[in-house]
Protein backbone atom coordinates (compact mmCIF):
# COMPACT_ATOMS: atom_id res chain seq x y z
CA UNK A 1 0.00 0.00 0.00
CA UNK A 2 2.83 2.09 0.24
CA UNK A 3 3.43 2.35 -3.21
CA UNK A 4 -0.49 3.61 -3.68
CA UNK A 5 0.39 5.94 -0.88
CA UNK A 6 3.00 7.14 -3.63
CA UNK A 7 0.70 7.58 -6.66
CA UNK A 8 -2.16 9.24 -4.68
CA UNK A 9 -0.14 12.43 -3.76
CA UNK A 10 0.48 13.87 -7.15
CA UNK A 11 -3.21 13.29 -8.03
CA UNK A 12 -4.13 15.39 -4.81
CA UNK A 13 -2.04 18.00 -5.86
CA UNK A 14 -3.03 18.19 -9.38
CA UNK A 15 -6.88 18.59 -8.20
CA UNK A 16 -8.48 15.03 -8.39
CA UNK A 17 -11.66 15.14 -6.72
CA UNK A 18 -11.63 13.52 -2.92
CA UNK A 19 -14.40 11.50 -3.50
CA UNK A 20 -12.71 9.89 -6.41
CA UNK A 21 -9.30 9.42 -4.49
CA UNK A 22 -11.62 7.66 -1.45
CA UNK A 23 -13.21 5.05 -3.87
CA UNK A 24 -10.01 4.32 -5.52
CA UNK A 25 -8.30 3.51 -2.20
CA UNK A 26 -11.06 1.54 -1.06
CA UNK A 27 -10.77 -0.92 -4.73
CA UNK A 28 -7.51 -1.10 -4.31
CA UNK A 29 -7.71 -2.32 -0.71
CA UNK A 30 -9.94 -4.84 -2.16
CA UNK A 31 -8.29 -6.10 -5.30
CA UNK A 32 -5.16 -6.88 -2.86
CA UNK A 33 -6.74 -8.51 -0.39
CA UNK A 34 -8.56 -10.79 -3.45
CA UNK A 35 -5.54 -11.85 -5.39
CA UNK A 36 -2.98 -11.01 -2.62
CA UNK A 37 -3.98 -12.30 0.55
CA UNK A 38 -6.83 -15.25 -0.94
CA UNK A 39 -3.81 -16.22 -2.71
CA UNK A 40 -5.79 -16.82 -6.44
CA UNK A 41 -8.35 -18.91 -4.28
CA UNK A 42 -12.13 -17.99 -5.49
CA UNK A 43 -14.08 -16.71 -2.10
CA UNK A 44 -17.08 -18.10 -2.40
CA UNK A 45 -20.29 -18.76 0.24
CA UNK A 46 -21.20 -16.64 3.34
CA UNK A 47 -18.08 -13.88 3.90
CA UNK A 48 -17.84 -12.20 7.59
CA UNK A 49 -16.46 -8.44 7.62
CA UNK A 50 -14.55 -7.97 11.02
CA UNK A 51 -12.15 -5.56 12.01
CA UNK A 52 -12.28 -2.08 12.27
CA UNK A 53 -11.67 -0.75 8.85
CA UNK A 54 -14.56 -2.79 7.77
CA UNK A 55 -16.25 -2.06 10.39
CA UNK A 56 -16.26 1.70 10.69
CA UNK A 57 -15.94 1.94 6.95
CA UNK A 58 -19.22 1.25 5.10
CA UNK A 59 -17.69 1.68 1.55
CA UNK A 60 -14.93 -0.58 1.99
CA UNK A 61 -17.81 -3.37 2.82
CA UNK A 62 -19.54 -2.08 0.09
CA UNK A 63 -16.14 -2.40 -2.55
CA UNK A 64 -16.14 -6.08 -0.97
CA UNK A 65 -19.81 -6.75 -1.87
CA UNK A 66 -19.55 -5.28 -5.40
CA UNK A 67 -16.24 -6.88 -6.77
CA UNK A 68 -16.88 -10.24 -5.04
CA UNK A 69 -20.85 -10.40 -6.71
CA UNK A 70 -22.25 -11.37 -3.14
CA UNK A 71 -25.83 -11.35 -2.34
CA UNK A 72 -27.63 -10.10 0.40
CA UNK A 73 -27.89 -13.07 2.24
CA UNK A 74 -24.10 -14.14 2.26
CA UNK A 75 -23.18 -10.81 4.04
CA UNK A 76 -21.96 -11.21 7.77
CA UNK A 77 -21.43 -8.17 9.63
CA UNK A 78 -22.08 -7.96 13.41
CA UNK A 79 -22.01 -4.72 14.74
CA UNK A 80 -19.39 -5.37 17.17
CA UNK A 81 -16.86 -6.67 14.35
CA UNK A 82 -13.98 -4.28 15.64
CA UNK A 83 -13.89 -6.90 18.72
CA UNK A 84 -13.76 -9.97 17.01
CA UNK A 85 -10.47 -11.01 17.76
CA UNK A 86 -10.54 -10.29 21.44
CA UNK A 87 -13.63 -11.73 21.88
CA UNK A 88 -12.19 -14.83 20.20
CA UNK A 89 -9.10 -14.59 22.35
CA UNK A 90 -11.26 -14.32 25.54
CA UNK A 91 -13.59 -17.30 24.69
CA UNK A 92 -10.24 -19.29 23.91
CA UNK A 93 -9.14 -18.28 27.52
CA UNK A 94 -11.75 -20.77 29.23
CA UNK A 95 -9.86 -23.44 28.97
CA UNK A 96 -6.62 -22.02 29.80
CA UNK A 97 -5.08 -22.01 33.42
CA UNK A 98 -5.61 -19.32 35.84
CA UNK A 99 -2.45 -17.42 36.36
CA UNK A 100 -2.43 -14.54 38.95
CA UNK A 101 -1.31 -11.50 38.10
CA UNK A 102 0.97 -11.13 40.50
CA UNK A 103 3.02 -14.11 38.90
CA UNK A 104 2.45 -12.21 35.41
CA UNK A 105 4.30 -9.33 36.77
CA UNK A 106 7.11 -11.78 38.39
CA UNK A 107 7.74 -12.83 35.15
CA UNK A 108 7.89 -9.42 33.64
CA UNK A 109 11.30 -9.14 35.42
CA UNK A 110 12.75 -12.00 33.12
CA UNK A 111 12.83 -9.31 29.96
CA UNK A 112 16.02 -7.71 32.46
CA UNK A 113 18.26 -9.90 32.15
CA UNK A 114 17.78 -10.97 28.43
CA UNK A 115 21.17 -10.85 26.59
CA UNK A 116 20.69 -12.55 23.25
CA UNK A 117 18.77 -10.59 20.73
CA UNK A 118 16.83 -11.98 17.74
CA UNK A 119 17.24 -7.98 16.25
CA UNK A 120 20.73 -6.64 16.58
CA UNK A 121 21.70 -3.89 18.53
CA UNK A 122 23.58 -1.09 16.56
CA UNK A 123 25.70 1.96 17.86
CA UNK A 124 24.34 4.52 20.04
CA UNK A 125 23.60 7.61 18.14
CA UNK A 126 25.26 9.65 20.52
CA UNK A 127 27.69 9.02 23.58
CA UNK A 128 26.36 11.71 26.38
CA UNK A 129 24.99 14.99 25.86
CA UNK A 130 28.41 16.75 25.00
CA UNK A 131 28.55 14.88 21.79
CA UNK A 132 25.05 15.79 21.10
CA UNK A 133 25.45 19.53 22.14
CA UNK A 134 28.69 19.76 20.37
CA UNK A 135 26.76 18.42 16.88
CA UNK A 136 23.96 20.72 17.62
CA UNK A 137 25.85 23.68 17.83
CA UNK A 138 27.93 22.58 14.86
CA UNK A 139 25.03 22.81 12.71
CA UNK A 140 23.52 26.22 13.60
CA UNK A 141 26.41 27.76 11.64
CA UNK A 142 24.52 26.77 8.69
CA UNK A 143 22.08 29.70 9.04
CA UNK A 144 20.85 32.16 6.06
CA UNK A 145 20.28 35.86 6.29
CA UNK A 146 16.94 36.94 7.59
CA UNK A 147 15.49 40.57 7.30
CA UNK A 148 11.92 42.16 8.78
CA UNK A 149 9.26 41.90 5.88
CA UNK A 150 7.10 44.86 7.95
CA UNK A 151 10.58 47.48 7.07
CA UNK A 152 11.03 46.33 3.66
CA UNK A 153 11.30 48.50 0.60
CA UNK A 154 11.97 47.61 -2.83
CA UNK A 155 11.96 44.73 -4.88
CA UNK A 156 11.48 40.98 -3.68
CA UNK A 157 11.31 37.41 -5.15
CA UNK A 158 8.65 34.93 -4.58
CA UNK A 159 9.12 30.34 -4.45
CA UNK A 160 6.88 28.14 -3.65
CA UNK A 161 7.69 24.65 -3.20
CA UNK A 162 4.38 22.79 -3.78
CA UNK A 163 5.86 19.27 -2.14
CA UNK A 164 4.16 15.94 -1.80
CA UNK A 165 2.71 16.44 1.73
CA UNK A 166 3.89 20.21 2.63
CA UNK A 167 3.20 23.18 1.02
CA UNK A 168 7.03 25.99 1.07
CA UNK A 169 7.54 29.25 0.54
CA UNK A 170 10.32 31.87 0.72
CA UNK A 171 10.13 35.39 -0.17
CA UNK A 172 13.71 36.78 -0.93
CA UNK A 173 15.22 40.32 -1.03
CA UNK A 174 17.56 41.34 -3.72
CA UNK A 175 20.36 39.61 -1.47
CA UNK A 176 19.14 36.97 -0.87
CA UNK A 177 17.89 37.25 2.29
CA UNK A 178 14.81 35.88 3.73
CA UNK A 179 12.03 38.26 4.42
CA UNK A 180 9.10 35.44 5.31
CA UNK A 181 9.01 31.83 4.72
CA UNK A 182 6.74 29.32 5.87
CA UNK A 183 6.70 25.58 5.68
CA UNK A 184 3.06 23.17 6.44
CA UNK A 185 1.32 20.75 5.34
CA UNK A 186 -0.81 20.98 2.82
CA UNK A 187 -4.19 19.04 4.25
CA UNK A 188 -4.29 17.89 0.91
CA UNK A 189 -4.96 20.47 -1.21
CA UNK A 190 -1.79 22.87 -2.31
CA UNK A 191 -3.39 25.41 -3.93
CA UNK A 192 -5.40 26.39 -1.22
CA UNK A 193 -2.44 26.29 0.92
CA UNK A 194 -0.51 28.60 -1.34
CA UNK A 195 -3.55 30.95 -1.90
CA UNK A 196 -3.01 31.51 2.36
CA UNK A 197 0.47 31.95 2.17
CA UNK A 198 -0.12 34.54 -0.54
CA UNK A 199 -2.94 36.70 1.45
CA UNK A 200 -0.52 36.09 4.48
CA UNK A 201 2.17 37.78 2.63
CA UNK A 202 0.19 40.94 1.26
CA UNK A 203 -0.91 41.36 4.73
CA UNK A 204 2.62 41.74 5.94
CA UNK A 205 4.61 43.35 3.33
CA UNK A 206 4.44 47.46 3.00
CA UNK A 207 3.25 49.14 0.44
CA UNK A 208 7.02 50.12 -0.02
CA UNK A 209 7.93 46.71 -1.56
CA UNK A 210 6.83 44.75 -4.14
CA UNK A 211 7.36 41.09 -5.85
CA UNK A 212 8.89 41.70 -8.85
CA UNK A 213 8.73 38.19 -10.20
CA UNK A 214 7.61 34.87 -8.81
CA UNK A 215 8.34 30.99 -9.36
CA UNK A 216 7.08 27.53 -8.75
CA UNK A 217 8.24 23.97 -8.45
CA UNK A 218 7.43 20.35 -7.10
CA UNK A 219 4.12 18.42 -7.13
CA UNK A 220 1.84 20.96 -7.45
CA UNK A 221 3.69 23.03 -10.07
CA UNK A 222 1.67 23.34 -13.28
CA UNK A 223 -1.91 23.46 -10.96
CA UNK A 224 -0.49 26.48 -8.78
CA UNK A 225 1.44 28.31 -11.55
CA UNK A 226 -2.16 28.25 -13.94
CA UNK A 227 -3.92 29.33 -10.92
CA UNK A 228 -2.31 32.29 -9.64
CA UNK A 229 -0.73 33.19 -12.19
CA UNK A 230 3.19 32.83 -11.12
CA UNK A 231 5.69 34.08 -13.98
CA UNK A 232 8.20 31.16 -13.75
CA UNK A 233 7.77 27.50 -13.56
CA UNK A 234 10.41 24.96 -12.12
CA UNK A 235 11.55 21.41 -11.81
CA UNK A 236 12.64 20.03 -8.28
CA UNK A 237 16.21 19.03 -9.15
CA UNK A 238 17.46 22.53 -10.75
CA UNK A 239 15.65 24.26 -7.44
CA UNK A 240 17.37 22.02 -4.90
CA UNK A 241 20.89 22.68 -6.22
CA UNK A 242 20.47 26.25 -6.81
CA UNK A 243 19.60 26.49 -3.07
CA UNK A 244 22.47 24.07 -2.30
CA UNK A 245 25.11 25.95 -4.31
CA UNK A 246 24.30 29.18 -2.59
CA UNK A 247 24.69 27.72 0.74
CA UNK A 248 27.63 25.77 0.05
CA UNK A 249 29.73 26.99 -3.44
CA UNK A 250 31.04 24.20 -5.10
CA UNK A 251 28.43 21.51 -3.46
CA UNK A 252 29.33 17.59 -4.72
CA UNK A 253 26.55 15.81 -3.02
CA UNK A 254 23.11 16.65 -2.25
CA UNK A 255 20.53 14.18 -0.50
CA UNK A 256 17.06 15.05 -0.25
CA UNK A 257 14.94 13.34 1.39
CA UNK A 258 11.17 14.56 1.75
CA UNK A 259 7.60 13.39 3.39
CA UNK A 260 7.17 11.12 0.04
CA UNK A 261 10.34 10.82 -1.80
CA UNK A 262 13.96 10.85 -1.49
CA UNK A 263 16.34 12.16 -4.42
CA UNK A 264 19.92 12.18 -4.69
CA UNK A 265 21.88 14.57 -6.94
CA UNK A 266 25.77 14.17 -7.72
CA UNK A 267 27.23 17.35 -8.96
CA UNK A 268 30.70 17.69 -11.26
CA UNK A 269 32.23 20.92 -11.91
CA UNK A 270 29.51 23.02 -11.29
CA UNK A 271 26.67 20.37 -13.65
CA UNK A 272 24.30 18.12 -12.04
CA UNK A 273 26.01 15.08 -13.58
CA UNK A 274 23.43 12.27 -12.48
CA UNK A 275 19.84 12.17 -10.57
CA UNK A 276 18.67 9.37 -8.41
CA UNK A 277 15.31 8.93 -6.99
CA UNK A 278 13.22 6.43 -4.95
CA UNK A 279 11.49 3.81 -7.62
CA UNK A 280 8.17 3.72 -6.25
CA UNK A 281 8.10 3.23 -2.50
CA UNK A 282 7.43 5.90 0.00
CA UNK A 283 8.13 3.30 2.99
CA UNK A 284 11.71 4.52 3.73
CA UNK A 285 10.79 8.89 3.96
CA UNK A 286 9.95 11.00 6.25
CA UNK A 287 5.96 10.05 6.32
CA UNK A 288 7.23 6.40 7.68
CA UNK A 289 8.66 7.94 11.21
CA UNK A 290 5.54 10.39 11.26
CA UNK A 291 3.14 7.61 10.57
CA UNK A 292 5.13 5.31 13.04
CA UNK A 293 5.21 7.69 15.62
CA UNK A 294 1.14 8.72 15.65
CA UNK A 295 0.85 4.73 16.08
CA UNK A 296 2.55 5.37 19.33
CA UNK A 297 0.09 8.28 20.09
CA UNK A 298 3.49 10.62 19.84
CA UNK A 299 4.46 14.15 18.61
CA UNK A 300 6.81 13.15 15.68
CA UNK A 301 9.42 15.31 17.12
CA UNK A 302 8.78 13.92 20.88
CA UNK A 303 9.48 10.78 19.00
CA UNK A 304 12.48 11.58 17.32
CA UNK A 305 14.16 13.05 20.83
CA UNK A 306 13.57 9.98 22.50
CA UNK A 307 16.65 8.70 19.77
CA UNK A 308 19.50 10.85 20.35
CA UNK A 309 20.47 9.38 23.56
CA UNK A 310 19.05 5.69 23.10
CA UNK A 311 21.64 2.89 24.00
CA UNK A 312 20.59 0.26 22.17
CA UNK A 313 19.27 1.67 18.86
CA UNK A 314 17.83 -1.85 17.06
CA UNK A 315 18.56 -2.65 13.93
CA UNK A 316 15.35 -2.86 11.76
CA UNK A 317 17.30 -2.96 8.04
CA UNK A 318 15.85 -1.15 5.32
CA UNK A 319 12.62 -2.89 3.94
CA UNK A 320 9.21 -1.87 3.88
CA UNK A 321 6.39 -0.90 6.43
CA UNK A 322 5.12 -4.32 6.89
CA UNK A 323 8.33 -6.05 7.15
CA UNK A 324 9.89 -3.73 9.57
CA UNK A 325 6.78 -3.45 11.51
CA UNK A 326 7.12 -7.21 12.14
CA UNK A 327 10.97 -6.60 13.31
CA UNK A 328 9.62 -3.78 15.86
CA UNK A 329 7.00 -5.78 17.40
CA UNK A 330 10.14 -8.68 17.99
CA UNK A 331 12.23 -5.64 19.39
CA UNK A 332 9.26 -5.12 21.92
CA UNK A 333 9.73 -8.39 22.89
CA UNK A 334 13.01 -8.43 23.94
CA UNK A 335 12.52 -5.18 25.94
CA UNK A 336 13.61 -2.11 23.50
CA UNK A 337 12.49 1.18 24.72
CA UNK A 338 11.05 3.66 22.47
CA UNK A 339 14.14 5.49 22.19
CA UNK A 340 16.04 1.84 20.89
CA UNK A 341 13.06 1.74 18.08
CA UNK A 342 13.11 5.54 17.45
CA UNK A 343 16.93 5.32 16.26
CA UNK A 344 16.52 2.56 14.58
CA UNK A 345 14.02 3.57 12.37
CA UNK A 346 16.30 7.01 11.69
CA UNK A 347 18.88 4.23 10.95
CA UNK A 348 16.82 2.09 8.42
CA UNK A 349 15.52 5.60 6.56
CA UNK A 350 19.27 6.58 6.05
CA UNK A 351 20.51 2.88 4.95
CA UNK A 352 17.22 2.97 2.15
CA UNK A 353 18.63 6.08 0.93
CA UNK A 354 22.47 5.11 0.45
CA UNK A 355 22.01 1.57 -0.03
CA UNK A 356 18.62 1.28 -1.88
CA UNK A 357 18.74 4.41 -3.63
CA UNK A 358 21.96 5.85 -4.44
CA UNK A 359 23.74 2.04 -3.97
CA UNK A 360 26.36 3.66 -2.75
CA UNK A 361 29.84 1.06 -2.31
CA UNK A 362 32.43 3.85 -0.84
CA UNK A 363 32.10 6.54 1.17
CA UNK A 364 34.31 8.80 -0.43
CA UNK A 365 32.42 8.78 -3.71
CA UNK A 366 30.09 11.56 -2.01
CA UNK A 367 32.82 14.16 -2.50
CA UNK A 368 34.12 16.03 0.25
CA UNK A 369 31.23 18.68 -0.11
CA UNK A 370 27.82 17.41 1.27
CA UNK A 371 24.77 19.05 2.09
CA UNK A 372 21.48 17.49 3.51
CA UNK A 373 18.24 18.73 2.84
CA UNK A 374 14.33 18.08 3.05
CA UNK A 375 11.75 18.62 6.14
CA UNK A 376 13.42 14.58 7.29
CA UNK A 377 16.90 16.36 8.32
CA UNK A 378 15.38 18.62 10.81
CA UNK A 379 15.20 15.44 12.95
CA UNK A 380 18.63 15.24 14.34
CA UNK A 381 18.57 11.28 14.59
CA UNK A 382 18.28 10.78 10.84
CA UNK A 383 21.39 13.53 10.52
CA UNK A 384 23.36 11.70 12.82
CA UNK A 385 22.58 8.50 11.61
CA UNK A 386 23.63 9.52 7.67
CA UNK A 387 27.24 11.17 9.11
CA UNK A 388 27.74 7.52 10.99
CA UNK A 389 27.15 5.40 8.24
CA UNK A 390 28.27 7.81 5.24
CA UNK A 391 31.24 8.55 7.84
CA UNK A 392 31.58 11.93 6.91
CA UNK A 393 30.18 15.62 8.35
CA UNK A 394 27.28 16.80 6.43
CA UNK A 395 25.85 20.18 5.86
CA UNK A 396 22.43 21.01 6.75
CA UNK A 397 21.19 24.52 6.21
CA UNK A 398 18.83 25.72 8.93
CA UNK A 399 16.04 26.11 5.86
CA UNK A 400 16.75 21.89 5.45
CA UNK A 401 12.76 21.79 4.68
CA UNK A 402 12.56 25.46 2.51
CA UNK A 403 15.45 24.57 0.06
CA UNK A 404 12.99 23.78 -3.09
CA UNK A 405 10.79 27.18 -1.99
CA UNK A 406 14.78 29.26 -1.47
CA UNK A 407 15.96 27.89 -4.68
CA UNK A 408 13.24 29.05 -6.85
CA UNK A 409 13.16 32.23 -5.26
CA UNK A 410 16.79 32.57 -5.94
CA UNK A 411 15.65 31.20 -9.81
CA UNK A 412 12.96 34.07 -10.04
CA UNK A 413 15.84 36.64 -8.76
CA UNK A 414 18.26 35.51 -11.19
CA UNK A 415 15.67 35.80 -14.36
CA UNK A 416 14.10 39.12 -13.61
CA UNK A 417 14.38 41.35 -16.08
CA UNK A 418 14.17 45.07 -15.15
CA UNK A 419 11.23 46.36 -16.01
CA UNK A 420 8.93 43.17 -15.53
CA UNK A 421 5.79 43.39 -13.49
CA UNK A 422 4.72 39.84 -11.83
CA UNK A 423 1.92 37.84 -12.95
CA UNK A 424 1.06 36.54 -9.34
CA UNK A 425 -2.40 37.04 -8.18
CA UNK A 426 -2.68 40.50 -6.46
CA UNK A 427 -5.09 40.69 -2.67
CA UNK A 428 -8.21 42.02 -4.63
CA UNK A 429 -8.29 38.94 -7.28
CA UNK A 430 -7.05 36.52 -4.37
CA UNK A 431 -10.38 37.70 -2.21
CA UNK A 432 -12.57 36.31 -5.30
CA UNK A 433 -10.69 33.21 -6.33
CA UNK A 434 -12.39 30.21 -6.67
CA UNK A 435 -12.27 26.65 -8.46
CA UNK A 436 -14.06 24.39 -9.73
CA UNK A 437 -13.28 20.30 -11.01
CA UNK A 438 -15.10 18.66 -13.32
CA UNK A 439 -14.19 15.39 -15.03
CA UNK A 440 -14.90 14.11 -18.59
CA UNK A 441 -13.49 11.75 -21.35
CA UNK A 442 -10.61 12.74 -23.78
CA UNK A 443 -12.33 11.08 -26.71
CA UNK A 444 -9.45 12.30 -29.24
CA UNK A 445 -7.98 9.09 -29.57
CA UNK A 446 -8.10 5.49 -28.35
CA UNK A 447 -6.78 6.16 -25.30
CA UNK A 448 -9.85 7.67 -23.66
CA UNK A 449 -8.58 9.45 -21.25
CA UNK A 450 -10.45 10.49 -18.07
CA UNK A 451 -9.62 14.25 -17.42
CA UNK A 452 -9.52 16.10 -14.64
CA UNK A 453 -10.21 19.74 -15.73
CA UNK A 454 -10.14 22.50 -12.72
CA UNK A 455 -11.18 25.75 -13.83
CA UNK A 456 -10.60 28.91 -12.29
CA UNK A 457 -11.51 32.13 -11.64
CA UNK A 458 -11.53 34.15 -15.31
CA UNK A 459 -11.70 30.74 -17.01
CA UNK A 460 -8.84 29.65 -16.84
CA UNK A 461 -8.26 25.72 -16.99
CA UNK A 462 -5.69 23.39 -15.46
CA UNK A 463 -5.86 19.53 -17.00
CA UNK A 464 -4.44 16.79 -15.48
CA UNK A 465 -4.47 12.70 -16.45
CA UNK A 466 -4.31 13.60 -20.21
CA UNK A 467 -1.04 11.42 -21.78
CA UNK A 468 -0.90 14.09 -24.04
CA UNK A 469 -0.74 17.84 -25.34
CA UNK A 470 -3.73 16.99 -26.81
CA UNK A 471 -5.87 16.22 -23.54
CA UNK A 472 -5.21 19.49 -22.17
CA UNK A 473 -5.92 21.68 -25.67
CA UNK A 474 -2.46 22.37 -26.51
CA UNK A 475 -2.30 21.63 -30.69
CA UNK A 476 1.19 21.23 -31.90
CA UNK A 477 1.93 22.40 -35.41
CA UNK A 478 3.90 18.93 -36.29
CA UNK A 479 5.23 20.69 -40.07
CA UNK A 480 7.44 23.02 -38.57
CA UNK A 481 9.27 20.26 -36.51
CA UNK A 482 11.60 18.24 -39.11
CA UNK A 483 10.68 14.29 -38.41
CA UNK A 484 14.43 13.19 -38.00
CA UNK A 485 13.44 9.38 -38.33
CA UNK A 486 11.90 9.59 -41.33
CA UNK A 487 14.98 11.33 -42.69
CA UNK A 488 17.69 8.97 -41.52
CA UNK A 489 15.73 5.92 -43.09
CA UNK A 490 15.18 7.83 -46.47
CA UNK A 491 18.54 8.72 -46.19
CA UNK A 492 19.51 4.84 -45.48
CA UNK A 493 17.56 2.61 -47.20
CA UNK A 494 17.00 4.82 -50.75
CA UNK A 495 20.72 4.76 -51.31
CA UNK A 496 21.14 3.87 -54.59
CA UNK A 497 24.56 1.20 -54.53
CA UNK A 498 26.98 1.71 -57.50
CA UNK A 499 27.08 -0.45 -60.41
CA UNK A 500 28.35 -4.11 -59.92
CA UNK A 501 31.49 -3.14 -62.38
CA UNK A 502 32.07 -0.10 -59.83
CA UNK A 503 32.02 -1.70 -56.41
CA UNK A 504 35.58 -2.96 -56.85
CA UNK A 505 35.33 -3.73 -53.32
CA UNK A 506 32.43 -6.12 -53.46
CA UNK A 507 28.82 -5.75 -52.45
CA UNK A 508 27.93 -4.95 -48.84
CA UNK A 509 24.32 -6.74 -47.69
CA UNK A 510 22.89 -4.74 -44.20
CA UNK A 511 20.65 -6.67 -42.26
CA UNK A 512 16.98 -4.99 -41.37
CA UNK A 513 15.65 -6.21 -38.72
CA UNK A 514 15.95 -5.11 -35.28
CA UNK A 515 17.88 -2.02 -35.24
CA UNK A 516 20.72 -4.38 -36.46
CA UNK A 517 21.30 -1.95 -39.29
CA UNK A 518 21.71 1.08 -37.37
CA UNK A 519 24.20 -0.41 -34.99
CA UNK A 520 26.59 -1.76 -38.08
CA UNK A 521 25.92 1.43 -39.64
CA UNK A 522 27.37 3.08 -36.82
CA UNK A 523 30.79 1.48 -36.96
CA UNK A 524 31.29 1.58 -40.95
CA UNK A 525 30.72 5.58 -40.23
CA UNK A 526 33.46 5.62 -37.94
CA UNK A 527 35.63 3.33 -39.60
CA UNK A 528 35.45 5.73 -42.74
CA UNK A 529 35.85 8.75 -40.95
CA UNK A 530 39.11 7.18 -39.82
CA UNK A 531 40.06 6.50 -43.39
CA UNK A 532 40.21 2.72 -42.45
CA UNK A 533 38.85 -0.03 -44.55
CA UNK A 534 35.99 -2.28 -43.96
CA UNK A 535 38.24 -5.41 -42.48
CA UNK A 536 38.78 -3.11 -39.55
CA UNK A 537 35.09 -3.17 -38.59
CA UNK A 538 34.47 -5.87 -35.91
CA UNK A 539 37.71 -4.52 -33.79
CA UNK A 540 36.49 -0.69 -34.45
CA UNK A 541 32.52 -1.90 -34.05
CA UNK A 542 33.91 -2.65 -30.32
CA UNK A 543 35.68 0.67 -30.09
CA UNK A 544 32.76 2.73 -31.57
CA UNK A 545 30.40 1.76 -29.16
CA UNK A 546 32.61 2.72 -26.08
CA UNK A 547 34.12 6.07 -27.36
CA UNK A 548 30.23 6.65 -28.48
CA UNK A 549 28.57 6.09 -25.04
CA UNK A 550 31.32 9.08 -23.18
CA UNK A 551 30.28 11.42 -26.37
CA UNK A 552 27.05 10.83 -25.47
CA UNK A 553 27.11 11.35 -21.79
CA UNK A 554 29.44 14.69 -22.53
CA UNK A 555 27.37 15.92 -24.77
CA UNK A 556 24.14 14.76 -27.00
CA UNK A 557 24.55 17.84 -28.85
CA UNK A 558 27.63 16.64 -30.47
CA UNK A 559 26.71 13.11 -30.48
CA UNK A 560 22.90 13.81 -32.46
CA UNK A 561 24.78 14.87 -36.11
CA UNK A 562 26.60 11.65 -35.59
CA UNK A 563 23.34 9.89 -35.72
CA UNK A 564 22.07 11.30 -38.70
CA UNK A 565 25.27 11.67 -40.99
CA UNK A 566 24.95 9.91 -44.00
CA UNK A 567 28.18 7.01 -45.00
Amino acid sequence: MEFCKTDIQPLINEGASREDIAASIFQSVVNQTISGLACGKPIRGNVAFLGGPLQFLSELRTRFVETLKLEKHQVISPSNAQLYVALGAALSSKKSKVIPFKSLEERLSVLDSVTVHEVERLQPLFRDDKELEDFRARHRKSAIPRRDIKSFEGKCFLGIDAGSTTTKAVLIDENGAILYSYYGSNNGSPLKSAVKILKDIYSQLPGTAVIANSAVTGYGEGLIKTALDIDIGEIETIAHYKAADAILPGVEFILDIGGQDMKCLRVKNGVIDSIMLNEACSSGCGSFIETFAHSLNMDVKDFANEALLAQKPVDLGSRCTVFMNSRVKQAQKEGASVGDISAGLSYSVIKNALQKVIKIRDPRELGEKVIVQGGTFYNDAVLRSFELIAGKEAVRPDIAGLMGAYGVALIAKERFVDGHLSTVLKTDELDKFNIEVSMRRCGLCGNNCLLTINTFSGGKEFISGNRCERGAGIEIKRDDVPNLFDYKYRRLFSYKPLDRSQATRGTLGIPRVLNMYETILSGLRFSRSLGLGWSSLPDLQRRYMSWEWRRYRQSLRATLPRLFMGI
